[in-house]
């Protein structure tokens, strides 16, 4: 979503970017997390875990910004979030132009 205005500190504020850390054998498929994702970062695989269930998958790495609702609201807490690094991000911001260029 574009929007026509930002706001005056953008520059001095630094968006927090997160890395989603699933435990897939703890599961238990209910999808709480890739249905409440407000980052619609996460969505339910098409594999098994040991339980025989369905665990998510991250979809868009990029767009998680460490809000930790997803661990909130798993009842099994078999997902959490991490900080990303500033040069880890550097580096992936890096990649990515590099590959959109050539």
């Amino acid at each position: 979503m574009k929007y026509w205005r930002k706001p005056l500190d953008a520059d001095k504020i630094k968006i927090p970017h997160g890395e989603i850390h699933i435990i897939k054998d703890r599961c238990k498929g209910c999808s709480f997390c890739a249905e409440y994702c407000p980052c619609d970062a996460l969505e339910m695989s098409q594999e098994f875990n040991v339980k025989g269930y369905h665990p998510p998958r991250v979809k868009n790495p990029d767009a998680c910004l460490e809000c930790h609702l997803c661990e909130m609201l798993c009842p099994e807490f078999a997902i959490y979030v991490t900080l990303k690094e500033e040069a880890e991000l550097e580096s992936t911001e890096i990649t990515r132009e590099t590959v959109h260029k050539g």
